[in-house]
């Protein structure tokens, strides 16, 4: 369940957006080489004059489909409509787009007090359901760049990822990925770094963000943060995010870091705040 609370220089990032994301394709149903590189082309899903659904296709997003078996395990149950905890992570995602929506954004920053809350889990289910929506894409981003989890979650191999492109050393549309979901793409963090909150709070990240949000204001984007109370980076990007969603877990987050952490954010957009593992 959600609580609410009340709330109180772009550098152009060249084509590198455009290219991995622009245009849209219907899909003709037949099998595709899920090895080779794609991209994907659509901001939304959309409806064809036939009345069929009309999927996004990929020409250079790298299409890396996980395992059932990982994600059960991992508990990334928005995958399965069947799981009865799929209904609540549905009942999420219908709050937070309908405040998202007030608030006029599309960029939201998972964030907790501390390790071990539930914040990528929540963050991994949330991008699959909002992906379920109609009309709606999802790009989640790993900007965990001190532990990412994201990769691990998903069972996938760690990989070149956000903190590559701001070290300068690969481009944004090489680092994108399918988990054969459709609808919903998947930016890693890449290799752990130390100095991250300073990347983070760079011309280079402001302008990336900006050009996400801006070129499809349909697409939701997600970002997986570090622990509020671990370091500055979730605070740093929060800045240039639209909104704050808070997760903490019942019986172990302390009320003193809840407090801190909520006082951290006390000049940031919180449109809420998860509690994960609460009894009945």
């Amino acid at each position: 369940m959600v609580e609410e609370r009340d709330q109180g220089d772009h550098q152009a990032a060249g084509s590198q957006i455009p290219e991995a994301l622009d245009g849209e394709k219907k899909w003709t149903g037949k099998a595709m080489d899920k090895t080779k590189d794609a991209g994907e082309k659509g901001p939304r899903t959309r409806i064809d004059p036939a009345g069929e659904e009309t999927r996004p296709a990929y020409w250079r997003t790298r299409i890396l489909p996980v395992e059932e078996e990982i994600l059960r395990r991992n508990k990334i149950v928005s995958r399965f409509p069947e799981e009865a905890m799929t209904d609540q992570i549905n009942l999420l995602r219908t709050q937070v787009l309908h405040r998202m929506e007030r608030l006029g954004g599309n960029t939201l920053l998972v964030a907790s007090a501390n390790h071990g809350e539930g914040r990528t889990f929540t963050c991994l289910n949330l991008a699959i359901s909002i992906s379920h929506e109609l009309n709606q894409t999802v790009l989640l981003v790993d900007a965990d760049l001190r532990r990412p989890s994201v990769n691990r979650l998903l069972g996938l191999e760690s990989r070149k990822g956000l903190s590559d492109y701001l070290l300068g050393t690969a481009e944004i549309p090489d680092l994108l990925l399918n988990p054969g979901m459709d609808k919903c793409v998947v930016l890693p963090a890449g290799r752990p770094l130390p100095n991250s909150a300073e990347l983070l709070g760079s011309q280079r990240m402001n302008a990336l963000v900006r050009e996400m949000k801006d070129r499809y204001p349909d697409r939701f984007i997600l970002f997986d943060g570090p622990p509020l109370l671990a370091c500055a980076d979730s605070l740093v990007i929060s800045r240039i995010l639209d909104g704050v969603l808070l997760v903490t877990e019942a019986e172990k987050t302390p009320a003193k870091d809840l407090l801190r952490a909520m006082d951290l954010l006390k000049d940031r957009p919180v449109i809420g705040a998860v509690l994960n593992k609460a009894r009945a």
